[in-house]
């Protein structure tokens, strides 16, 4: 996807960013919790979803944070399905 195109896309997730690593667009957000517990189940609820998509996002948990990172390997950036599970990401976070 262009960059043009991943930013209408991102218009939809307000709270994820665009970031460039080594020339490879990606989409992350942090998510905020109140303790380890409630981070580490998050976290198996992202993993939930991407085993079920076979699409497997950068996960990163800590206490109290849980950061999520999407981008398509094989395409070496963002496409379309980046989106649209970053959006499923937001709703396991509900």
């Amino acid at each position: 996807m262009t960059l043009d195109a991943c930013l209408k896309e991102a218009e939809a997730l307000p709270e994820w960013q665009i970031i460039d690593r080594d020339g490879i667009m990606k989409l992350t957000r942090r998510f905020t919790f109140s303790d380890f517990a409630q981070a580490l189940a998050f976290t198996q609820r992202v993993g939930d979803l991407a085993e079920e998509a076979n699409h497997h996002p950068k996960i990163t948990t800590q206490w109290g944070e849980t950061r999520v990172t999407w981008w398509s390997h094989d395409k070496g950036g963002l496409c379309h399905d980046d989106f649209t599970l970053a959006a499923r990401t937001d709703e396991v976070a509900e």
